[in-house]
């Protein structure tokens, strides 16, 4: 198994950077950000979402399962059968449950790196292929079904629940069930919101003040107006 690849390091502040020219700056914050964009909305980053989020709905499956025997068990090997049943669903929950807070404290930091990146400059040209209208759509239409499926099953579930025909264990499994399907649709619906919120506020905003060296140096090495902290010429005679 291959790691993952690793983020790469913020953008250096002004009086460090070591870009010849602003060219030589914009290619490697193109190449970063395209890295970036990637590890936050690429197709790898949907699969892992959804392999974390199906190990934690197969956890829930096997402890509501779990439940349901407790409640229907008639003898000891009923017990021990959903004994069993708990704890291997525990087993794959808390893993499941503990990857996917992973994922999303990668995401915080592939987000900050984002912002950092795209706020030396703006490149109208390759900024263009940042910004993955087609890519957003795509993980906002599946997060919708997938959360109005879970929000359906928590609904839908206890509301058709029978006394007498259907357990508490059900009942829990069907929303536990719709829950997971919900909160991954979310953590989906906010990805894909956060890039275009980025695309709005970084990609076209307004491009800031020069970050490179020389344009810092040939800013704070122009004569500052009198009566801004230096003395005028005829202040002297």
């Amino acid at each position: 198994m291959q790691n993952r690849p690793s983020l790469p390091p913020p953008p250096p502040p002004v009086e460090i950077s070591s870009w010849p020219d602003r060219e030589a700056m914009l290619a490697d914050r193109a190449f970063i950000l395209g890295a970036l964009v990637r590890m936050h909305l690429g197709p790898a980053r949907l699969g892992v979402l959804a392999m974390w989020a199906g190990l934690t709905a197969f956890g829930w499956l096997l402890v509501g399962t779990a439940l349901a025997m407790f409640e229907q068990a008639q003898d000891v090997f009923g017990g021990l059968a959903g004994l069993l049943s708990l704890l291997l669903g525990v087993a794959a929950l808390v893993p499941g449950i503990a990857f996917v807070c992973l994922y999303l404290a990668r995401d915080r930091k592939v987000r900050a790196l984002l912002v950092e990146w795209g706020a030396l400059d703006r490149d109208s040209e390759r900024d263009r292929e940042l910004r993955l209208p087609g890519v957003s759509v795509v993980w906002l239409l599946l997060s919708f079904v997938l959360g109005a499926t879970g929000l359906a099953l928590c609904v839908i579930g206890p509301a058709s629940a029978r006394p007498g025909d259907d357990t508490y264990g059900t009942v829990a499994l069907t929303m536990g069930l719709g829950m997971v399907a919900w909160l991954t649709g979310l953590i989906g619906a906010v990805k894909a919101l956060a890039h275009r919120r980025w695309v709005l506020r970084v990609l076209t905003a307004p491009a800031p003040d020069p970050l490179t060296p020389a344009g810092a140096r040939s800013a704070s090495s122009e004569p500052r107006p009198p009566g801004s902290g230096t003395p005028s010429p005829s202040s002297g005679r």
